[in-house]
């Protein structure tokens, strides 16, 4: 009995012919191209991370900057 892993769906979902190949162990002759995609991929994956970091970064810094302003109007308020 054959094991149907989950990238081969995936491959064959998106071209019936590619996982054709890929069963019959032939290897794709773009091998370039598809290096130069999966560099992309890392690259916007960082991308991707380092926004999420500064997000956090920032609402961080807002909610610092609303309870420095809060701690400043009391502290005014209360000389």
């Amino acid at each position: 009995m054959r094991i149907i892993r989950a990238s081969e769906i995936g491959t064959y979902l998106f071209c019936r012919r590619a996982w054709w190949y890929q069963s019959q162990g032939i290897t794709s002759q773009n091998q370039t191209e598809l290096a130069g995609g999966t560099a992309f991929h890392h690259q916007h994956g960082r991308q991707v991370v380092q926004s999420g970091l500064l997000r956090l970064a920032g609402w961080v810094l807002l909610i610092l900057a609303i309870a420095l302003f809060a701690i400043g109007l009391t502290l005014q308020w209360l000389g």
